[in-house]
């Protein structure tokens, strides 16, 4: 059989899934790694952008962080958080994740905050509302669907990434694809190919599922908005 007969009679077996270590095992690990990854990016992303949209200050700033954040490599963090206090395992792989998950989440409070009606902010203000009073109660509610929108495109990149966890013990499904380059290249591609699939295969569900829910949150008004925005840019590029 070739490698790619051998994943399908791989991802077929009841056994790989069902096993200690097996996919469902592996499964849930990633899905942790990644939730966890995520949420502390959040915790860390979301009231920076957010404080420092509603003062208009610190644009630069979140450029800058969001440039140098991205160009670390993740697999450099991973080598490296090792060797602190974190030690091997989850704690290292989910910092690690973390960084990478900040400049998207950054990036888009910033912009949703600075994207709010001005009119409302004002009106808001006029009626004697305090700073965080407009922060929480005017420009967050109209920020959600930027939101949404840098929590999907983070949550799909650290899902991607969590496969590097395994290079550190970290678990998830790229224990498969190491295992299987444990083996000789004649048994093991299968085995390969098959954790390539599945780290794929959910990377695009949590995109589908992500896009579902950044739609709900997104007001009619503004998808058509956006939808003529992005209209422009194709006559735009197709223009030149």
């Amino acid at each position: 059989m070739n490698p790619v007969q051998q994943a399908i009679v791989w991802l077929n077996d009841p056994l790989n899934w069902s096993i200690p270590g097996g996919i469902l095992d592996r499964l849930g690990e990633h899905l942790t790694l990644s939730a966890l990854a995520v949420l502390l990016g959040c915790v860390v992303a979301w009231p920076i952008g957010l404080w420092l949209g509603h003062t208009g200050r610190g644009g630069g700033l979140v450029l800058l962080v969001s440039n140098v954040t991205l160009a670390i490599p993740t697999l450099a963090l991973l080598t490296i958080l090792p060797l602190t206090f974190l030690g091997f395992g989850r704690p290292a792989v989910v910092v690690a994740l973390a960084v990478f998950a900040v400049p998207p989440l950054l990036a888009t409070a910033y912009t949703g905050v600075r994207q709010a009606d001005p009119e409302a902010r004002d009106a808001a203000r006029g009626m004697g509302l305090s700073g965080g009073q407009v922060l929480r109660r005017v420009e967050l509610p109209l920020a959600v669907p930027y939101l949404a929108a840098g929590f999907r495109t983070a949550a799909v990149q650290v899902v991607a990434t969590a496969a590097l966890a395994s290079f550190v013990n970290g678990g998830g499904l790229g224990q498969i694809i190491r295992a299987g380059f444990g083996l000789d290249i004649a048994a093991g591609g299968g085995q390969i190919i098959a954790g390539g699939v599945l780290v794929a295969g959910l990377a695009l569900l949590v995109e589908g599922v992500l896009a579902l829910v950044e739609r709900a949150v997104t007001p009619r008004p503004l998808r058509r908005a956006r939808r003529a925005a992005t209209r422009r840019a194709a006559d735009a590029t197709a223009g030149t």
